[in-house]
Parts: structure tokens; sequence; C-alpha cells
């Protein structure tokens, strides 16, 4: 990245064309921007002003309204503007083009203006994490979610930990600085017995959450499984609402994994037909046979499907799987309470099943409480930080010396900060922030 001297312009609206587009500036150039800009000067600070937008040589860009918001009070920390134009792409450009003229001034990275508000203190790591995932939400779990971890929800845990950590290291420095105090020692490492103890056990409930959080964020894993011709690519093919998958009564049609994205009791779904499962002779079916297991076993859920032309046991089934008996309509069949007969041909019974996919769905995302992970990057630093925490404790109980436990304590503490970038992170801020839209 440039040096921060530089001043930033980037589209943070939708591409054109559009109603409005609007155009922001963060910099220390944005005052001299908006007095040479605006046709009225620099605007009073937070107000809206509508008027001209002139380039250098006083012809118009556009008409609109502009917003002048003074640092250290506005989104990234820094002197920052908006532009509010014409949603046409030779307006933008003429804007952009009229900014980047000046000097110093330069098109913003993907994650730049995120970036700036973190390195000013108006987010942290975490935080700044939120404004992504809430710009990429698709559904009012995804929104919520992100929403509270833009809100310092999580982040407040995390520091929270950081700061137990701190305070028993804190009592370890105290047993190491005043050796020859009799009662230092035990004054100082008990407490950190049962700081260290309840620290553990706190990591170890957060990381043990079914990954909830991620499975929110990016998706739940739904498998339609069983054995060939039951019929589980129509049945796809029923929930998704077009051909996304081959159906045919030849046995074994499916070979690969077919998926498709939806949107089921407000979650995103990853809904996968496989291959049928059976003894396959075929090295190509055999090996779809084998990637049908393996989608199986990572599954949130499993639909398992028989059918008049496969065996009606669902033996093996598991207890949270989604027992189906297609075809109903070739016979009537009888079957218990647990098993909803349905035709993929017909869409008998399909209410059914989608009303038993929303139910499952909704017990799996609301089966844990705050904090709930989102991350693999923060589920990492966590579950190292455990080991540290575990580490420390084990040697304090062995009676190694206050140095030694306090060694792990720190690396610990030392994880915690630089999930939420109180420390020195800046290996990882290029990967966080590349991923996030420009104008952001």
């Amino acid at each position: 990245m440039a040096e921060q001297r530089d001043t930033i312009c980037a589209l943070a609206s939708g591409p054109p064309p559009s109603a409005i587009a609007i155009v922001r500036i963060s910099g220390p150039m944005v005052r001299e921007i908006c007095e040479s800009v605006f046709e009225a000067g620099l605007p009073a600070p937070r107000r809206s002003v509508f008027g001209r937008f002139l380039d250098v040589s006083r012809e118009t860009i556009d008409e609109g309204l502009g917003v002048f918001m003074p640092g250290p009070h506005s989104y990234t920390g820094e002197d920052t503007a908006e532009l509010y134009l014409h949603g046409g792409a030779a307006a933008i450009d003429h804007a952009l083009d009229t900014l980047c003229a000046f000097e110093n001034v330069r098109l913003a990275e993907p994650g730049e203006f995120t970036r700036r508000a973190f390195e000013n203190g108006r987010l942290d790591l975490v935080e700044a994490e939120g404004v992504a995932d809430l710009i990429d939400a698709e559904t009012r779990a995804q929104k919520s979610l992100a929403l509270d971890q833009l809100g310092g929800s999580l982040s407040q845990v995390y520091d929270g930990w950081r700061a137990g950590l701190l305070e028993a290291m804190a009592l370890l420095e105290a047993s190491i600085d005043f050796p020859d105090e009799e009662d230092a020692p035990d004054e100082s490492t008990g407490p950190v017995a049962g700081l260290l103890g309840r620290m553990a056990a706190e990591l170890e409930t957060a990381i043990d959450d079914d990954e909830v959080g991620e499975r929110i964020r990016d998706g739940f894993r739904v498998a339609i499984i069983g054995p060939p011709n039951a019929g589980k690519s129509s049945i796809l093919n029923r929930l998704a609402r077009r051909e996304a998958a081959i159906v045919s009564d030849i046995p074994g049609t499916t070979r690969d994994i077919v998926e498709v994205r939806l949107k089921i009791a407000g979650q995103v779904v990853w809904l996968a037909d496989t291959a049928g499962l059976r003894e396959a002779d075929d090295a190509i079916e055999a090996e779809g046979v084998r990637r049908a297991l393996e989608r199986a076993k990572a599954a949130d859920l499993r639909i398992q499907v028989r059918s008049p032309d496969t065996s009606s046991s669902f033996e093996g089934a598991g207890a949270e799987d989604i027992c189906v008996y297609n075809k109903a309509d070739l016979e009537k069949s009888e079957h218990g309470a647990e098993i909803i007969v349905l035709s993929a041909e017909t869409g008998a019974g399909f209410s059914v099943l989608e009303e038993a996919l929303s139910e499952r769905l909704t017990k799996l995302s609301s089966s844990r409480t705050a904090p709930l992970i989102t991350r693999r990057r923060h589920r990492e630093a966590l579950s190292t930080a455990l080991f540290h925490v575990k580490q420390a404790r084990a040697n304090l109980e062995r009676g190694f010396g206050a140095e030694i436990v306090s060694e792990d304590v720190r690396l610990a503490a030392q994880k915690l900060g630089a999930l939420v970038g109180r420390i020195d992170v800046e290996d990882i801020l290029g990967e966080v922030f590349s991923s996030f839209c420009i104008g952001k």
C-alpha cells in the first residue's frame, strides 16, 4: 500500500448505470479538493449541500449533493468527503479523473477506506471484518451476525479474554519481581491457576460450537444421498426449482457431486446431489461413490432417499437425517411418521420436505449462543491461545517457575491481541482487507 499521505478516492456505490453514484474521498487533500470541486466552496461539516461539481477547467461534472466530514470523527478517521452524483458512467469517470488530477490523489485499493479506519483506531480488525460480512450478507441471519460483529460484541469477548490473561501475567510478574517475599508465590500463583482454568473452559466452549457462525456466514451443507435410481437428482431439481442435475432412468447417471446454492429458512444452503451408493466396478463411478460418502460425512444435514426401485430400508440413516421415500406416484406406500413420502415427479409431499428442512436448519443455526466464531482465522487464533493457556496451567501445576508459565500466558495474550489488531499485525492486514470491494 502507498504511504498514508496519499489522498484516496473511489466509487463507493454500485457500478453504473444507477440512479445515484457516491464518490468517496479520504485524506489530507480533502479540504483543498472540496474548495476547488464544489462550486460553493468547502461545505459546513456534516451538512449536505446541493450544487454543481466542477473540474479544474471549471467545466461542470454534474449537479448533486456534497458532504464534508472532518477527521477524526469520520469513517476513516481522516478528513472525508462524498459526492452524490447521477449514476451514469460518464459523470462518474469525469469525477474520478478530476480528483486523480490533484497531486497525491489516487484511486483507492480494495478495502483501503476500512483499512485506514482500522489504522486510525475507528475500528478494530474483527469489526472491520464485520463491515465486509455486512456488505456480502444475503440473508437476515448473515446480516444480524455481521452487525453484531461490527458493533463490537465479538471484540469485547476477545478483549475480555485477553484482559484476563494480562491479569494473570501481572500476578506471575509479581512472583518473579519479589522472590524473597514468602507470601508472594501463594498470593499470585493461586489466583493464576483459577484464572487459567476459567479461561481454558471459556475458550473450549467457544471453539466447540459446531462451527455455527461459519455456517451462517458461508452456508450450511446439505447432502442428498441414497442408492442409484432413487430419484435424488429429481429431488434436487424440485427443491432448486430448476433443472440443475441430469435426470435419467439409467442407474449411476450422477457420478460427480452436483451442487446448488439456495436460501432456506433464512439461511444460505449448499444442496448437493451425490452419486448413488452401491458397489461399483467402474473406476469413475467408484470415485463418485467415494466422493458421495465423503460429502455425506462432512454435511451438516443429510437427506436419505429410497424408492420402489431400491431397498425401502433406511438402515444406516442417522438420527438427525431426513428420510424420504420417493416415487409415491408409482405405488401407495405406508411408512412411519418419521419418513416423508413424496413424488419428485408430481411434487406431492414436497411442502412437508421443505418444512422439515426449515425446521432442521433453524435448529442448527440457533443451537449455540454468542460468541459465534465467524472465520477460520478466529478459530485458529483461539485454538492456539487455548493450547498456550492449557500449557501454562499444566506447567503451573507441575511446579515450574513463574518465568516459564508466564511465557505461555504471554503467547496466548499475544494471539488474542493479534486477533483484534491490538498489536502489530502487518502480516495479516493484506489478507483481511484484500477481500473488500473498492470504495470500502
